[in-house]
């Protein structure tokens, strides 16, 4: 059976395989070089679990994730707004919002973080007392969001998206019909989101720190990317104001018929980035005064701008390209894509407390991790979905 290939085949295939790609990295986390754990307050760990098995390879995987992933779901998430409120109207647009993100968010994503990070507590404390962890869970560590910090921030965007779309609707349909005719200049398309990625993020990053985080309680967020991620936001929800699917990202367009070499360039200069060392040799030449830190800075985060443009316009147009007919297991996988995301992490946690002392290699724990979450979270979500109430909004 074939479904509408314009928006329930490639647009909800890539959100699923995002999510995918979501579970394995939280999986590898636990086994990546860098990682670290700190028993006085484990929310300022870099994983709640770190294991003592480590692998280089699992850093090269997280980074390339962390790079452009997320700027992608925002993408993503913004594309079909304008169509949303234009069908439902704007009060009905928000309440909707509300059912399906926000009370999920503060509901099920607060049990499911309450469930996860117990092993966290455990470890640090070797204390399985349930009062003592949820006071320390709300106190001390000052209630994590986990992942689902995703759903409040894109609840956030859709809220004020909703605000400002009347006034700007002119503006944003003006700008969509624009973009739509870049299918045809696929290298000026790319300089513009690049640009875009540039302006949005580099200067945030370099005057606050590229890993800064802000919020309070579970309302946490990266606030060196907020900038960025609004902008994709706000860029998908453009977009998508216009016939997108047989404009910019028609199958016959330049723009989409060169997804290979989107995918060559996206790893290229992923690689330039990362596994070519260009940050330790620039380190080394800023060590020995031949480039200012400020250049030196520069030149990394161009590089790093560029990776994520190009992985992200890689993405989109391989899908588009590639996503021609519906399959059952992909499309069960897409339809408990937002449940999986909600309640993964309470699998990778657990899965990889129960291995911490398993003599096995990091990449062999990395994948029984995300095996497992994966096949668990799916399969929860698959059972609570057969309630109508939970497959409605969920």
């Amino acid at each position: 059976m074939i479904k509408n290939v314009q928006r329930d085949t490639w647009v909800d295939y890539l959100r699923a395989t995002i999510t995918v790609l979501v579970v394995a990295h939280h999986s590898s986390l636990a086994y990546t070089t860098f990682a670290h754990f700190d028993k006085e307050a484990y929310i300022n760990s870099t994983h709640p679990i770190v294991d003592n098995k480590r692998w280089i390879g699992l850093d090269i995987f997280e980074n390339f994730n962390d790079i452009f992933f997320m700027s992608l779901m925002f993408f993503i998430g913004g594309l079909f707004l304008t169509k949303s409120i234009a069908k439902k109207g704007m009060m009905a647009f928000i309440r909707d919002r509300c059912l399906r993100l926000f009370i999920p968010f503060i509901f099920i994503g607060t049990l499911s973080n309450l469930i996860a990070h117990f092993p966290s507590f455990y470890i640090a404390h070797n204390d399985g007392h349930l009062k003592a962890y949820i006071t320390d869970f709300f106190t001390v560590e000052k209630w994590p969001v986990g992942p689902p910090w995703f759903i409040w921030v894109l609840f956030a965007f859709n809220l004020l998206f909703a605000l400002i779309y009347m006034p700007a609707k002119h503006i944003f349909s003006r700008t969509g019909n624009l973009i739509n005719h870049l299918d045809n200049r696929p290298v000026l398309c790319f300089l513009l989101l690049a640009v875009l990625t540039w302006i949005l993020y580099v200067p945030v990053a370099y005057h606050i720190g590229a890993g800064m985080w802000t919020g309070w309680g579970p309302f946490d967020f990266q606030l060196s990317r907020i900038l960025l991620y609004f902008g994709y936001f706000l860029t998908g929800a453009i977009v998508g104001n216009a016939d997108f699917h047989n404009g910019i990202f028609a199958r016959d367009s330049i723009l989409v018929s060169r997804w290979r070499i989107w995918i060559i360039l996206a790893l290229a200069v992923y690689l330039i980035l990362t596994v070519s060392g260009q940050y330790e040799v620039l380190k080394h030449l800023v060590i020995k005064g031949a480039l200012p830190e400020f250049t030196a800075w520069m030149i990394y985060y161009t590089v790093y701008v560029l990776s994520c443009t190009l992985s992200c316009i890689a993405f989109l147009t391989t899908f588009r390209a590639l996503a021609n007919r519906s399959k059952r297991w992909i499309d069960s996988l897409a339809d408990n894509a937002y449940l999986i995301y909600l309640i993964h992490y309470i699998f990778v946690l657990w899965t990889q407390l129960f291995l911490l002392d398993l003599a096995t290699p990091a990449w062999g724990k990395f994948l029984i991790v995300f095996l497992n979450a994966l096949a668990l979270s799916w399969m929860i979500s698959l059972l609570l979905r057969r309630f109508h109430v939970v497959k409605k909004y969920l």
